[in-house]
C-alpha cells in the first residue's frame, strides 16, 4: 500500500508510524485509518520488528476524528463505516504482538487521547496538553475513551476529564498514569530512542506473552488471570528465547534473543 497520510519506516528492529497531516493537526480520516491499519498488518507480519513507535509531524500529535472527512464518506458505505474502521485500526494497534510506544509531540485531543491509550507506553513533551473534548462538541467517545480511561486512571478522575473536557499538562498526565513520562520537548526523540533501544534488548517472545497476559487479565478475575499466566509460562518454556535466557544466565553473558 502506498502511504499518503502517514510516514511508515522500519529500521534495526523498530517500526515507526508518523501521522503526517500537519495542516489539519493530524486529525484522523478514513484514509489515514486505513493506512495505519495496513502499517499494523505489515508490522505483525515482519518478524524482524520488535518494537513500534507512533508519533506525528507538526505541532499536534492528533486532534481526533476529522469531522470534514467523516462528512465526505461515500453514501454507499454503511452508516457506521467510520466507527468500525476506527475501532478495527485501534484494536490492531492495541493487539500488536510488539510493544507500541506513543511519542506525543504535541496536543492530543479526543481521538488523539484515545490513540495514546491503545499504545502500551507513552512519552510526551512537557509542552503537551491532553484532553478528551467529546462532551465539548456534543459527541460521545467512539474510540474507547469511556472504557480505557477509567481502567488507566480510575473512575473518578476519568469521569471528570470526560465530563469537563479540561486540558491537562503532560506532567499531570504522568502523575495520573495516563502517560509514562513527561520529558523536555526537545528531548522527546532522545527519550523515545532510549526506550526503543532498551526494549530491543529484551525477549520478543516474553514481551509478546506479557502484553497478551496484561491485556486479557484486565478483562477478567485475578484467578482467571493467574491461570492464564501459568499456561503462558508453560508454553513460553518451549521457546528459543527461554532457552537462550537460561543459557546466557548460566554462562554469565548478556542474552541474544532470537525472537522465536
Amino acid at each position: 500500500m502506498k502511504f499518503k497520510n502517514i510516514i511508515f519506516e522500519k529500521k534495526d528492529g523498530a517500526a515507526k508510524i508518523t501521522l503526517n497531516r500537519p495542516d489539519v493537526m493530524n486529525a484522523l480520516d478514513a484514509q489515514t485509518l486505513e493506512e495505519m491499519y495496513a502499517a499494523c498488518e505489515d508490522i505483525e507480519n515482519d518478524i524482524s520488528v520488535r518494537v513500534a513507535v507512533i508519533t506525528a509531524t507538526g505541532r499536534a500529535f492528533c486532534t481526533g476524528a476529522d469531522l470534514t472527512g467523516i462528512a465526505s464518506i461515500p453514501p454507499d458505505k454503511p452508516r457506521d463505516y467510520f466507527l468500525r474502521l476506527w475501532n478495527k485500526t485501534f484494536s490492531a494497534i492495541e493487539n500488536l504482538s510488539v510493544p507500541v510506544i506513543a511519542a506525543v509531540n504535541g496536543i492530543a485531543l479526543a481521538g488523539g487521547l484515545e490513540l495514546i491509550m491503545v499504545c502500551d507506553l507513552a512519552i510526551a513533551g512537557d509542552n503537551v496538553k491532553l484532553s478528551d473534548q467529546h462532551a465539548n462538541r456534543g459527541l460521545v467517545p467512539g474510540g474507547g475513551a469511556s472504557q480505557r480511561l477509567p481502567r488507566l486512571i480510575g473512575i473518578r478522575k476519568a469521569k471528570e476529564l470526560l465530563y469537563t473536557g479540561d486540558r491537562i499538562t503532560a506532567a499531570e498526565a504522568e502523575r495520573l498514569g495516563l502517560i509514562n513520562k513527561a520529558v523536555p520537548a526537545d528531548k522527546l526523540q532522545e527519550a523515545t530512542d532510549e526506550l526503543v533501544n532498551k526494549l530491543l534488548t529484551k525477549s520478543p517472545m516474553a514481551m509478546k506473552a506479557v502484553k497478551k497476559l496484561v491485556n486479557r487479565g484486565m478483562e477478567g478475575s485475578l484467578e482467571t488471570g493467574l491461570e492464564l499466566e501459568m499456561l503462558a509460562m508453560t508454553a513460553h518454556g518451549t521457546t528459543e528465547d527461554f532457552a537462550e535466557g537460561v543459557k546466557s544466565f548460566l554462562e554469565g553473558r548478556q542474552p541474544q534473543f532470537p525472537g522465536r
